[in-house]
């Protein structure tokens, strides 16, 4: 009668005991920030914009002028994306896709505030996409390639 106690009594143990140990077990899986693995760690660069060279804006663009009468003619602020107009009063067309004949002076558009230089430098445009309303309002064809910085034209020795 003795040993059939003892064996209800385990039996009721076992399973309790079993509960306990599973539950104490540290699930590691439900961490995925532990095993995940950064593929592209060297390519990364946090905080820095990619900005094209000389070459790859001239190959990006549509129209590339260089002029040294270019200026801020408005600017957006407030609703919607911010936006910046600049007129071109001159300038020598050095390449093009479109037309072979630049008409002077013209605006184009930019997302950015452009590094305007007091001497000559590089135009980088390509033709404007959406702002339908102010585009047909300002005459806009062309709008600054994105990635494209400010270039003075340097003088050839």
């Amino acid at each position: 009668m003795k040993i059939n106690v003892i064996k209800k009594s385990s039996i009721l143990f076992l399973p309790l005991l079993l509960l306990m140990a599973l539950s104490a077990c540290e699930k590691k899986y439900q961490a995925p920030d532990h095993y995940s693995v950064d593929l592209f760690k060297d390519e990364r660069q946090e905080g820095k914009a990619y900005i094209m060279n000389e070459e790859e804006c001239f190959d990006g663009s549509e129209l590339v002028i260089a002029s040294s009468n270019v200026k801020l003619a408005d600017s957006s602020k407030g609703r919607g994306k911010t936006f910046f107009l600049y007129k071109v009063r001159s300038g020598k067309v050095l390449k093009t896709v479109r037309d072979s004949v630049a008409e002077y002076p013209f605006m184009f558009l930019s997302h950015q505030r452009l590094k305007l230089k007091t001497d000559s430098m590089y135009l980088y445009l390509k033709k404007l996409e959406g702002y339908r309303f102010i585009a047909a309002e300002r005459n806009l064809k062309y709008e600054w390639l994105k990635a494209a910085p400010v270039y003075s034209v340097k003088k050839d020795k």
